[in-house]
């Protein structure tokens, strides 16, 4: 898709009208335990054999902020090669969908969601926007920054995680919907927290709605281990502050000099596997857990996994759901595939 200018208006005008077309909407506190049940996840995977942490807790305000830098790293193909084919298929996304309210899952600093919204724009659609994301903070000055360029958008920013968003969707205002979960995160997921994942994005849509997907396709060993090891230690930080986050989420004392970021490409899998590495033997406390757990030298806890997808198993898992494939998009090196389909309740298995 060419280029085009983005809608301009009065700074004045504009910043007089964006508390009217902002809301911002807590599904959770960030900061505090909220509910017995808070912090469940991490007294289990810190207490089994080997131990992992869910990747949610890489995301406070800071993680959040280095995902962003980690997005521009020269390593980092996904970002760089993504943002080419939005560039190329924006346009004839909106020409399919129509007049559409966009929901974004981890939505970031909604860098590459303003290619679509140029796209909508350049039809005269009207513009909605429902980002989600576990920092407010990003939310809310990303929000800001979009309003300020766009005078017509209306942005419902919803903080929390995206099955507590999706369960809270409403009935959308625009002639139909689409959920965007474009990046790389579905490969986040195990093959059983997919399935739960694409019932999840089901449930949240209706018949003729619209599901936007972008997945990390297979590629050679040095490829994908240079891109979670780049020169410049962005993403180990990344890695490491998950610990911070910890610390003060849940009062724990983690001291992330006494830990190591380390990744590698398991090929059998066809994943990327990320891990903090004990550099001694070392005993933690989370105090609002009343957890202390173990590290014996050179011991790892798993904070991520990155699988890369076949293209055509990946279209047929979709449709099982209902999610029928519309019209896939890749680049000439066929590294990553963005994919949209549609709700279509007959298709179902």
């Amino acid at each position: 898709m060419s280029s085009i200018s983005k809608p301009v208006s009065s700074k004045v005008s504009s910043q007089n009208t964006v508390e009217k077309r902002l809301q911002i909407q807590r599904l959770l506190e960030p900061t505090k335990v909220v509910s017995p049940s808070a912090g469940s996840d991490v007294v289990k995977g810190l207490t089994q054999t080997p131990k992992s942490l869910p990747p949610r807790y890489f995301y406070d305000d800071l993680g959040s902020e280095l995902f962003e830098q980690i997005c521009e790293l020269p390593e980092y193909y996904l970002t760089r090669t993504e943002t080419a084919i939005l560039q190329q298929c924006a346009g004839e996304i909106a020409q399919i969908t129509g007049s559409c309210e966009l929901v974004e899952l981890g939505s970031g600093s909604s860098t590459k969601t303003r290619i679509l919204l140029d796209a909508y724009y350049q039809f005269g659609y009207s513009l909605r926007y429902l980002p989600i994301d576990v920092s407010a903070g990003m939310l809310e000055s990303s929000a800001r920054a979009l309003l300020a360029d766009y005078p017509t958008l209306q942005v419902h920013a919803l903080a929390g995680t995206y099955e507590m968003a999706l369960a809270q969707l409403e009935h959308t205002q625009l002639p139909t919907r689409m959920i965007c979960f474009i990046g790389s995160s579905l490969g986040n997921m195990n093959s059983q927290e997919c399935d739960v994942f694409f019932s999840q994005i089901t449930d949240a849509l209706k018949d003729g709605e619209y599901f936007l997907l972008g997945v990390d396709l297979q590629k050679p060993k040095h490829l994908l281990e240079a891109a979670y090891n780049d020169s410049q230690g962005v993403t180990a930080a990344f890695n490491l502050n998950m610990l911070q986050h910890l610390n003060r989420r849940f009062e724990g004392n983690f001291d992330e000099t006494q830990f190591e970021h380390w990744a590698f490409y398991n090929e059998t899998e066809n994943q990327i596997e990320m891990h903090l590495r004990s550099l001694r033997s070392q005993t933690i406390q989370l105090r609002a857990l009343n957890l202390n757990v173990h590290f014996e030298t050179g011991e790892t806890i798993l904070t991520e996994i990155s699988r890369k997808f076949d293209i055509n198993s990946i279209q047929q898992e979709l449709k099982a759901k209902g999610l029928v494939p519309q019209k896939l998009w890749t680049d000439t090196n066929q590294w990553f595939g963005l994919l949209l389909c549609q709700m279509q309740l007959s298709a179902a298995g």
